[in-house]
């Protein structure tokens, strides 16, 4: 059974940066599609960034585009996102998820989840 765990969040202050990362047990992730989310108080939990298991192709929401970078270590069985120039509207509670076959960066189509990190972005 995979599980996934998610570490690096925190405060930091507007145009700070972060990097989460998010260690993965019980399998190897070679083969799962790996995606991050976040979810803020109030809203639906919306996908940010995507990466592929095959040939690694990355999804960004406009959101984060050109802040965020996901990117995977098979080897050591993690996955990061390096979030820079972060905004206010940024915090939420980030996860990791994993689904061992390739999909659509939608938080429906994942079926293992990590408990989430806090992000805060505040001065």
């Amino acid at each position: 059974q995979l599980q996934l765990v998610e570490s690096g969040g925190g405060l930091v202050q507007p145009g700070g940066s972060l990097r989460l990362s998010c260690a993965a047990s019980g399998s190897r992730l070679d083969f799962y599609d790996i995606g991050w989310f976040r979810q803020a108080p109030g809203t639906e939990r919306e996908g940010i960034s995507c990466i592929g298991s095959k040939r690694g192709r990355t999804m960004y929401a406009d959101s984060v585009k050109g802040r965020f970078t996901i990117s995977r270590d098979n080897a050591k069985n993690m996955v990061y996102l390096q979030m820079n120039s972060l905004k206010p509207e940024d915090t939420a509670v980030y996860y990791c998820a994993a689904v061992p076959h390739q999909v659509i960066c939608a938080p429906d189509q994942y079926e293992y989840w990590g408990q989430g990190t806090q992000v805060t972005v505040s001065s």
